[in-house]
């Protein structure tokens, strides 16, 4: 059964009286090289295990269980499992799980699904939980590489640079877990129905040791998200939003002096290193 065509997605769809969400941001891939492309820059092999986020009618699925070892596939909408139970029924090794992967315990399942295999992560991810997913993944610091097609956009924060309009805590938070790189692009008329924008194939590579050491990752974050929450303003202003009723002004610039960094920058010119000097300083002086 080829999963990507048109007139087979149809006829599959009517004979289990299936109908689109747009809720779930459901959009089905209709063109076979993109799943299979997916599949190959996954890196999966008989040795690893993948975790797959809304298979929907299984195109991925298939193509990532000629490959793995194992595949477990988590789908959030009930209506789709006699579709995938038709669809995966030649296939041994995977496993179809019922619910709602932001409120699954993600280490758990990896340790229990695939005990004795590298664990992989690889989704067509629907665009409405695009961030949830990829913080739920990276946080669950299990997964040795995380693919996953989502919102060309979303995928250019993810990898921008300091000093690009793009770079945000977002990005920041990305390359603090994780090394991007942003595969290939896949156009709108690839699905069924087209959506509205064009997806992109992104792969994050888990850092094997921590982006900083210099202060814990909860205050490191603190600082990142204070210095992004005011775009227009400077640095300074944005820290003494935040940090204001500790610190007054003064004390803040002198924060900002300790670390190296001049007052008038702003906290989207900064990398993760000097994101990890200036909550270093910045904890120094709450703390003295």
């Amino acid at each position: 059964m080829d999963l990507c065509d048109v007139r087979t997605i149809k006829d599959l769809l009517a004979r289990h009286g299936f109908r689109f969400s747009k809720r779930m941001g459901q959009n089905f891939l209709i063109e076979s090289w993109v799943p299979a492309q997916i599949a190959q820059a996954s890196q999966a092999g008989p040795d690893c295990g993948v975790l797959e986020i809304g298979p929907g009618i299984g195109p991925l699925t298939v193509q990532l269980a000629q490959r793995a070892g194992r595949v477990a596939c988590v789908e959030l909408d009930r209506s789709l499992l006699p579709i995938l139970a038709e669809t995966l029924a030649s296939y041994d090794n995977i496993e179809v799980i019922s619910g709602d992967v932001l409120k699954l315990d993600l280490p758990a399942l990896a340790d229990r699904a695939f005990s004795g295999l590298t664990p992989l992560a690889c989704a067509n991810l629907p665009y409405n939980i695009t961030t949830p997913a990829i913080t739920a993944l990276l946080q669950a610091k299990r997964f040795a590489c995380i693919t996953v097609m989502i919102q060309r956009e979303v995928a250019k924060r993810i990898c921008a640079a300091p000093g690009q309009p793009d770079y945000g805590a977002f990005s920041v938070f990305c390359q603090y877990h994780a090394q991007p790189e942003l595969l290939f692009e896949v156009p709108a008329a690839c699905f069924l129905p087209a959506p509205k924008v064009t997806s992109a194939v992104l792969r994050l590579t888990p850092r094997q040791e921590p982006a900083q050491n210099l202060v814990d990752e909860e205050f490191f974050f603190r600082v990142v998200r204070a210095s992004f929450a005011q775009r227009r303003k400077t640095l300074l202003n944005g820290l003494s939003a935040a940090f204001g009723a500790q610190l007054d002004k003064q004390a803040l610039s002198q924060v900002l002096q300790r670390a190296g960094l001049s007052g008038g920058i702003r906290g989207e010119r900064l990398d993760i290193g000097q994101f990890a000097l200036l909550a270093a300083a910045l904890q120094s002086a709450l703390n003295a």
